[in-house]
């Protein structure tokens, strides 16, 4: 183990988000192929993972993402305070726009209730585009985390940038089975459930290498770029993630699931990252 995260230590920040980025598509592809077992999934396990997932994106967002940008922040010439909260906002509204113009349906929510233009799309890419907007997120979460290691700061390391990527995957899974299960009850054939399941997953590696690049070639935007990451994921959390683990009624689960994902990331950061 340690001969591999000495390899994984020498490799270029880019090429480590790249491959962070595929092992995080590839948890979510592990949860979609589910659907070669089962042709359903229990409302409440699936509100309990959904809820799970809302807790590591939070506590990713302040461990993972904040905390580092205000660290590298103190540096800077710059009050130690808007850095943060110019990215952190900045995040939320690029979300909100592409949440407006997009077409997407989130899971559980009838097709007719589905947002942004109005579309003749069908239910099932609907549902890709929904889960596609979360991931872009969390692709660049991890890439501007690999990124950031060039800054030097304690809290900017490789190994919390595993963590980070970790903690996305474990989240990932529920997610590929939230989109791939859904569509196999509907009728839709195994593979192609399978199929898109994976495919909302498959920005991830794309937008984690960007934000690496990002980072690495414009070092001064490190600060901005971390918490443009967690503004965006907290957005996606309170937007979609709660809502939907509540719709069903399971509210004190999701509540509760929530809290044990943000315990396991805040966990796995401080005693890991």
């Amino acid at each position: 183990m340690q001969l591999l995260f000495d390899w994984f230590s020498s490799l270029h920040p880019v090429a480590q988000a790249l491959l962070a980025g595929l092992f995080t598509w590839l948890v979510t592809a592990i949860g979609a192929a589910g659907v070669f077992f089962t042709r359903d999934v229990n409302r409440k396990l699936l509100d309990a993972m959904l809820g799970f997932s809302g807790g590591v994106m939070l506590a990713a967002s302040y461990w993972s993402l904040l905390a580092p940008s205000i660290e590298i922040s103190e540096q800077g010439e710059l009050p130690v305070w808007l850095p943060p909260t110019i990215g952190f906002l900045a995040g939320g509204a690029v979300l909100w726009i592409m949440d407006k113009s997009l077409p997407h349906l989130h899971l559980g929510f009838p097709t007719e209730e589905a947002e942004g233009p109005h579309t003749a799309w069908r239910r099932a890419i609907l549902l890709v585009t929904a889960i596609t907007l979360h991931n872009i997120p969390e692709g660049l979460a991890v890439g501007v985390a690999f990124g950031g290691v060039i800054a030097g700061v304690p809290s900017s390391s490789i190994a919390a940038a595993c963590v980070l990527a970790v903690g996305i995957g474990l989240q990932n899974f529920p997610e590929g089975v939230a989109v791939a299960m859904p569509l196999r009850g509907e009728g839709v054939s195994r593979l192609k459930s399978f199929w898109y399941g994976q495919l909302s997953a498959a920005v991830e590696p794309v937008a984690a290498v960007i934000g690496a690049a990002a980072v690495v070639f414009a070092a001064p935007v490190l600060p901005y770029a971390l918490s443009f990451a967690a503004g965006a994921m907290v957005y996606v959390v309170v937007e979609e993630l709660i809502p939907e683990s509540h719709r069903a009624g399971n509210v004190d689960l999701a509540t509760v699931s929530l809290m044990g994902g943000f315990a396991v990331m805040m966990i796995l950061d401080v005693a890991l990252g």
